[in-house]
């Protein structure tokens, strides 16, 4: 399993910020990829603080949430399509399980192409970080901020969902008074509304709230849970079977194409989207501690399920 691409730090900001095409559009959706960087960013050790700061361009002066869209953004640029698989996973309808060796892979069938295989590549890719190459800081600058995005859609409920409809894509509906479809919903819609509705549009109060929740709320407790791993292998098995879980127990559960979704949705939606962020941000900060810290992530000994 091997998706090495070589890209400069440079090079990252030339395309991030629009020199040619247009202004930075931030695209999880721009604020549910921008919080979990930032979540995970407060809980580096300084060791993997300064492996990021080192890694990340001068322009976001440290700012790892600020680059945490660009996989989004070149997705479908032709140096980067074959990323796009990378994603997401689908699963067998209605199944509400996952299982490695028969859901990782792209559309044609080439294994490993799905979120749960990139985060184990980009992962091992990091871990050679301090072994020291010539180019260290291009390659590994792609890859984390490909593991920093791709944590968080794994993390994405609808990120792992049925094969037909495109985790959701294609189930239309409207979202209280516009048009929308039930993998936007849990992308976008439902963070914007609760950041709306409860925060006066900012963002940033609404992701001081979720990391209040962490340092002395009602997940302070859960964080040693949400941070066990004994390997990459074994943990993002885990954290796609959570999605996939939670897609068909929520995303799915009493919606079709052409229904309305509003108050009942959002309310009852709204912890989980929360919690799924918070779980992000903590479980990248882990991987990043151990990966900088140079502490193994492998499990000889585990085989994907």
């Amino acid at each position: 399993m091997l998706f090495l691409r070589g890209i400069s730090a440079y090079f990252v900001a030339f395309l991030v910020c629009g020199v040619v095409y247009e202004p930075c559009v931030l695209a999880w959706s721009k604020e549910g990829h921008a919080m979990t960087c930032k979540i995970a960013q407060d809980l580096l050790e300084p060791e993997a603080q300064h492996s990021v700061q080192m890694l990340l361009p001068d322009y976001v002066k440290g700012d790892l949430s600020a680059l945490c869209v660009w996989p989004d953004q070149v997705r479908h640029w032709y140096r980067y399509r074959w990323t796009s698989p990378l994603h997401f996973i689908d699963t067998p309808d209605r199944a509400c399980n996952f299982k490695y060796q028969r859901d990782c892979h792209d559309p044609k069938g080439v294994k490993d192409m799905c979120v749960a295989g990139a985060i184990r590549n980009f992962t091992d890719q990091l871990s050679h970080y301090h072994h020291g190459t010539s180019d260290r800081r291009y390659n590994m600058t792609e890859a984390l901020l490909f593991l920093s995005h791709f944590m968080g859609d794994i993390h994405q409920p609808m990120h792992v969902g049925f094969t037909s409809d495109e985790g959701g894509n294609t189930v239309d509906l409207r979202w209280f008074r516009h048009k929308s479809n039930l993998h936007h919903v849990w992308d976008r819609e439902i963070i914007l509304t609760a950041a709306a509705d409860y925060y006066g549009k900012d963002i940033n109060l609404l992701q001081q709230d979720i990391q209040g929740n962490l340092t002395d709320g009602i997940w302070s407790s859960d964080l040693a849970s949400w941070r066990e791993c004994s390997g990459i292998s074994s943990c993002v098995n885990k954290y796609a079977a959570e999605s996939i879980d939670l897609a068909c127990k929520w995303g799915y559960k009493d919606v079709e194409s052409g229904d309305t979704l509003s108050d009942d949705y959002f309310n009852s939606r709204l912890p989980i989207v929360m919690k799924r962020i918070a779980q992000g941000g903590v479980r990248l900060a882990m991987v990043l501690n151990r990966v900088f810290g140079g502490h193994s992530l492998h499990e000889d000994s585990v085989v994907p399920i």
